[in-house]
């Protein structure tokens, strides 16, 4: 039988890799693509969290919802809050026609993404 919790893990450390593979795209950037790998990384941790605590996994790609949920077994993730807000754009708005992210938007989103692995990892 497969842990759920590890598929989680196994799924965020995949979106880890490719955000950071793209970041160091030079010749055909994909800071768009970085972004939304960056956010899907920490949305799954933070589903991870709360596949450890047999909570609902709401599909949902809004993390600070999911940070709050997890917050309610570890408090000091609160801290996290304004990187959640930040992060969560990503899910959807660089994914169509009209906006795209900026080299910026992506080596923030890896700065943010690097953090709150980080921290997720620590309490899991």
């Amino acid at each position: 039988m497969v842990d759920p919790v590890a598929e989680w893990i196994e799924k965020a450390e995949e979106d880890y890799r490719v955000a950071l593979a793209l970041r160091r795209l030079r010749a055909n950037p994909a800071h768009s693509s970085t972004c939304f790998h960056a956010q899907q990384c920490v949305e799954k941790y933070l589903k991870a969290i709360l596949q450890k605590h047999g909570e609902i996994i709401r599909k949902t790609h809004a993390l600070p919802i999911l940070l709050d949920q997890c917050a309610a077994h570890y408090p000091l993730l609160v801290a996290m809050r304004p990187d959640m807000v930040r992060l969560s754009v990503y899910a959807v708005e660089f994914r169509y026609p009209g906006e795209s992210a900026t080299e910026d938007d992506a080596r923030s989103a890896v700065e943010i993404m690097k953090r709150a692995r980080r921290d997720l990892r620590q309490v899991i």
